[in-house]
């Protein structure tokens, strides 16, 4: 029987990993691309300054980006420690992108990234910001393939299991790239980390303005963020309405809890703004007409089905999945059994539901009624968490649609020196993105289960044969070992931003020059 303690743990492990992990990718992914710009202002204008923004902001990338790659490794191992079922089951396909990733976007990122610390006096200035902006792209390409491998694991495409092998593999490697819910995470995932990156730079900024100090620096720095901050938070709104689209499609229960929508909704369906939702009902909510089919269905004569409606819909496909298993037995007695074959060739989608029934019994395809009932029930996430994950989401994505708006207006008046509420705020908004951020891939990840893999493997059957003790000890180590990174990551961050732009001798220290251009250090803001 399967140690659900140990399958807690395991998830425990992955989920503390994850989260920390994700502290850092959404800084790197928006910080990249403020650098970026930052330096072509340089290029264009040669005023100095822009320079020294770009090396400022750019030590703090390196910090950030040697935190995210020494937390990261550690999840792609975790695959074949906690894992091993699901590396051994789905492994073909979940391994490619994955592969991609490791080999050729990371190294790429990786070269670019030492171009961009060593190269300042080693290349033109041209020829050093074609570097930059290949630092930014291939941070974005790695996270593609990142996401492309999660996506695939919300809506498994370009797949089918071969019953001779026993595991899944790949049929189209095409579609798998092509997924539309990979494109769509893909394409919100890293606009949130714009945002991250825009009001990092904006709360720092904020933070020297009230000082006094740096001031050419802060303000110029503002000015970026509050732009493209601006424009990166409309368009994590814009593209989180097409994920929600995509999900509605591909995982309609995960869009139910969200809403805590526990009967099929009308055509149009209306969007639940508060609720206090319990295990079996809402005990008090208050909807908005037509909001949710707009959203979800994009038209206002489609219904929405919810929790109850889908909970018997899975029931189906589990009685699907027990003659699935069945068939595949009778494979596996008899590999030249034809009638099997193709009695399996018809049913093997369903096959990830009869595995839900291995929670109670092995023999899936003796299950009783009951216990076809329980799994079926087990095919609702914890509504509660996932209602109250995306509002937190969806409130800190308005916030900051709101506050960058604010910005990029006292910003062109030229009036942030002088609205120090502003400045406060802005500083004390640091935490936002990273609230929004987390919140998010609670909705998205949280929200699969009881799924590993999206109608195929079940979580509790993916995890590896462990004890208690092995994961209990692993658990502690790595959490022991993470908030000791964050720790470092804090502190050389506070150090850098308390020394000020100053700090950009890291760099050229790196380089084995500190040496400061003395027009530059007597008129700062040319």
């Amino acid at each position: 029987m399967i140690d659900f303690t140990v399958v807690d743990l395991a998830r425990m492990q992955f989920a503390a990993t994850a989260l920390y992990h994700f502290l850092f990718v959404p800084l790197t992914l928006g910080l990249s691309f403020m650098m970026a710009i930052m330096e072509s202002v340089y290029v264009m204008t040669g005023r100095s300054i822009w320079r020294r923004m770009t090396l400022f902001w750019g030590t703090l990338f390196g910090i950030n980006f040697a935190m995210g790659v020494a937390t990261g490794i550690v999840m792609e191992f975790q695959f074949g420690m906690n894992w091993s079922y699901y590396s051994h089951y789905v492994g073909d396909v979940f391994g490619a992108p994955l592969a991609i990733e490791g080999l050729m976007a990371f190294f790429l990122e990786a070269t670019f990234i030492g171009l961009f610390f060593f190269g300042w006096d080693r290349l033109s200035k041209v020829g050093h910001l074609i570097v930059t902006w290949l630092t930014a792209f291939g941070a974005n390409f790695s996270a593609l393939w990142i996401l492309v491998a999660n996506g695939w694991m919300q809506n498994p495409v370009g797949a089918r299991f071969n019953p001779d092998t026993m595991r899944m593999e790949v049929a189209d490697f095409a579609e798998v790239i092509f997924n539309p819910v990979a494109q769509a995470k893909f394409v919100h995932t890293v606009s949130a980390g714009y945002t991250t990156g825009a009001m990092f730079v904006m709360a720092i900024s904020a933070f020297y303005l009230l000082r006094g100090r740096h001031v050419d620096l802060a303000k110029r720095s503002m000015a970026v963020a509050a732009s493209f901050g601006l424009a990166s938070a409309l368009s994590v709104v814009v593209l989180g309405d097409e994920s929600g689209y995509v999900a509605t499609e591909h995982q309609k229960m995960k869009i139910a809890a969200m809403e805590a929508m526990w009967e099929t909704e009308p055509a149009p369906a209306g969007l639940t703004l508060f609720a206090l939702p319990g295990k079996d009902g809402n005990s008090f909510e208050v909807k908005i007409p037509w909001v949710l089919g707009l959203i979800t269905t994009r038209s206002l004569n489609t219904e929405v089905p919810g929790i109850r409606p889908l909970v018997e819909h899975a029931e189906t496909r589990i009685r699907s999945g027990m003659q699935a298993a069945a068939d595949l037995d009778a494979i596996k007695a008899d590999p030249k059994n034809q009638a099997a074959r193709e009695a399996f060739a018809a049913n093997w989608k369903d096959l990830g539901y009869g595995l839900l029934l291995k929670r109670y019994r092995d023999d899936v395809e003796n299950a009783t009624p009951e216990q076809i009932r329980q799994a079926a029930l087990d095919t609702v996430p914890d509504v509660a968490v996932l209602f109250w994950s995306f509002r937190i989401m969806v409130a800190m994505g308005l916030y900051m649609i709101g506050f960058f708006g604010l910005a990029l207006i006292l910003s062109t008046l030229h009036r942030l020196r002088q609205t120090p509420a502003f400045l406060k705020v802005a500083f004390f908004s640091l935490p936002v993105p990273w609230i929004a951020i987390e919140s998010g891939w609670i909705v998205a990840e949280y929200g699969r289960q009881p799924w590993a893999i999206e109608g195929v493997l079940p979580t509790f059957y993916a995890a590896s044969s462990l004890s208690v003790t092995d994961l209990a000890i692993s658990l502690g180590f790595f959490v022991t070992l993470y908030t000791a990174l964050l720790a470092v990551m804090v502190y050389l961050m506070v150090k850098t931003i308390k020394a000020g732009p100053a700090s950009y001798a890291l760099i050229e220290g790196i380089q084995g020059s500190s040496r400061i251009p003395d027009a530059a250090a007597a008129h700062p803001s040319r």
